[in-house]
Order: structure tokens, then sequence, then C-alpha cells
């Protein structure tokens, strides 16, 4: 095996480079936007808790020359198993907001979850990553005509698959944003969240008996609402707990992930987010039961330090960790993983958003993260 990563003449060795070059073109609120969460944050440090807790037990002698990490989704095959997971308000990080998400997702070659609250809106980001393996996310703020008409935009311009977002009852407390005075502009004016407060299993059997775009349910948390989504027809169920970004001290994300994948058991695929920073969390993701995974703030990181290729460059330094990954396993493709190559393991560092980076320094403006 050759030392590939020398090979690169870019900016960026390493993600913890990719993540100082952001912070450096960043203003303070949306940097502490992409990477707050709500309230005490316990849930932002719970989901890389999660990660660290969980240990790999590698296997030996192995022919593992030709290691593949790529995967097929939605009749499409994939670089990596990975999406952009949707962020909204990604027009404050990056110009082109959504539209450059989706260029460097394609030019790389995984797919784009597009958040409904990230400009320039679905049409202009189809128009600009017509190649790219799109999917549509919504926050539902007005009534069933109304989630019809979004449904329809999105099938007439290629989204392949609807994800609606059903952890977000009620809007969190961001006390990051609400200490700097710190407001975005937002597509979802606050008076609409009542129709995503009263949003309930009815409203997910009439969508799945109104339509046949596949539903992706995102939020999911625990193995009985796995089951429910089962029960009313979901396609994907997506495992996250919103980044830690919604309620807060909750569990980590990859603590519920078995139960939910047990729970589904087969009748549906899985999505995964939450806590994702590195190429071992994907593989431990997956190595759970995932199909899936999102990347929501490292994604965003990397459009901010170069845009498009700033995105593409993370997503290729998440393939190389993968790739090692996978090879020092002893596994040449997902399917070959064992569950018994997990295992507790004893964390070695104090959880935070970026305790996956131990090589990173940089100032954080007095505010530790």
């Amino acid at each position: 095996m050759t030392e590939q990563y020398y090979e690169y003449d870019g900016p960026f060795l390493n993600l913890h480079e990719v993540i100082q070059a952001a912070r450096l073109n960043l203003a303070q609120g949306p940097w502490e936007y992409i990477t707050g969460g709500s309230e005490t944050e316990t849930t932002v440090r719970r989901n890389r808790l999660a990660f660290d807790k969980l240990a790999i037990r590698p296997r030996v002698l192995r022919d593992v020359s030709g290691v593949d990490c790529s995967t097929t989704a939605f009749g499409r095959k994939l670089r990596l198993p990975v999406i952009t997971a949707p962020v909204g308000a990604q027009d404050l990080i990056v110009e082109g907001g959504g539209a450059t998400c989706g260029i460097g997702a394609g030019r790389f070659g995984c797919g784009q979850m597009l958040s409904s609250v990230s400009e320039p809106g679905l049409e202009r980001v189809a128009e600009a990553a017509p190649d790219t393996l799109r999917i549509y996310q919504l926050y539902v703020r007005h009534g069933a005509e109304w989630v019809d008409e979004q449904v329809k935009r999105a099938i007439d311009h290629g989204y392949c698959a609807f994800a609606i977002t059903v952890d977000v009852q009620w809007f969190s407390r961001r006390e990051r944003d609400i200490a700097k005075r710190w407001k975005r502009k937002s597509r979802l004016r606050s008076g609409d969240w009542e129709h995503q407060s009263s949003f309930c299993w009815d409203d997910v059997k009439r969508f799945k008996d109104t339509h046949d775009i596949p539903l992706i349910l995102k939020g999911i948390q625990t193995a009985e609402d796995a089951d429910l989504a089962c029960q009313h027809g979901a396609n994907w169920v997506y495992v996250s707990n919103h980044g830690g970004r919604q309620i807060d001290h909750g569990q980590g994300a990859l603590e519920f992930l078995p139960e939910c994948v047990a729970a589904v058991d087969g009748r549906a695929q899985i999505l995964f987010d939450s806590g994702v920073m590195r190429g071992t969390d994907i593989v431990k993701a997956i190595g759970l039961g995932a199909d899936l995974v999102g990347i929501g703030r490292l994604a965003c990181l990397g459009l901010a330090a170069a845009g498009a290729e700033g995105l593409v460059r993370t997503l290729e330094l998440l393939e190389d960790e993968v790739k090692r990954t996978l090879g020092l396993m002893g596994v040449r493709h997902w399917e070959e993983i064992e569950a018994s190559q997990f295992c507790p393991g004893q964390p070695t560092a104090e959880p935070h958003v970026f305790s996956a980076f131990p090589l990173l320094k940089m100032p954080f403006d007095g505010d530790a993260p």
C-alpha cells in the first residue's frame, strides 16, 4: 500500500486542517450555528462519546489487497455509503448554499439531502447539480395540500426520495446563538411551527396513500418509533438526534442505532447521522446496521473551508480513512464486516464536538469547543 495522502498537492492533508480553514473563513455567528447544539449540549457530547466507547477488533491474515468502500442506494452507485445531511442556512456558510453542496457531493460521487430551509431552493439546486443523487427534506410548515405541492416539485425536479423530519415538534433552544444575539434568516417562519407540532402518524399514512416516491422519516430515536415507521410504510428509517441540536440530554445516536435496526428487522433501510466526524465513525455505523451515513457539520465545514472543492476534499479524506480502516480490520467490502469486530472500549478523551481531532489547534474566540 502506498502512502497516497502525500500525493495530494492541495492545502488539506487531514480533516483537522479543513476545520481550521473553515474557522478562519466563518464569522462568529455561522461558526456557532454549525458547531453548537441545544441548551447544555449534552447530546452533542454524548454523540461523540458513543463512538468513542465502541472499539474495533481487527482480523489479520486476510486478503485485503482490493478494498471497495462503494455501495448502491436508490439505484445508484455511490463512492461511499454517505450523503450530505440536510442543513439549513447553508448560504450563510458558503456562496451558493445548497447548490454548492450538491455540486460538491456529485463531483465526489455521494448523495445530497437538501434541507427545505436551505437556499437557493430545490429547483435551483437541481439545475446546479442535475446528475447528483438528490433527496429533498421537508419541515412541515403548512397543511396537507402544501405538503403535496412540495412532493410534486421534488419529483418534477428529479429528487429520488422525500424525507420528512420528525424530531422538530418544538424548536430547541440553541444557546450559542442566543448568547451571541445571532439570528439567522430562515425560510421557515416561527409562526409555522404549529404544523410541524401537529404532524403525526396519520399524516404519514396519508402521505404513503397519496405518493409513490420513497419516504424517509428523519429523527427516529427509539425502537418503538422505528417499528411504527415501518408499520406506516416508511421506506427508510433515518436514525438521528439532529446532531444534538434538538432534545438536550438525549442518548448518543450510535447507542440507539442497534435497537432501531433490530426493530426495523429488514422492513426498511437505515440511514444514520449525528456526531459523524471520521472514517472510523462511518465504519462503526455501517457495522452496526446502517445502510447510509449522513454527514452534516463536517460537510458544512468542508464547504466553509473551500466551497465545493472543500467538500470534495473532505469526502476524499473520509474515503481514505474508511478504506484504511476496512483494510486493517481484514475487510474488503461492507458485507464482510462481522458483529464480533466491535466491542466496548474505554474513551480516551473528554467528548465535545471536535474531540475526534486531537491535533486541532486554533483560536475559538474565547469559547472552548
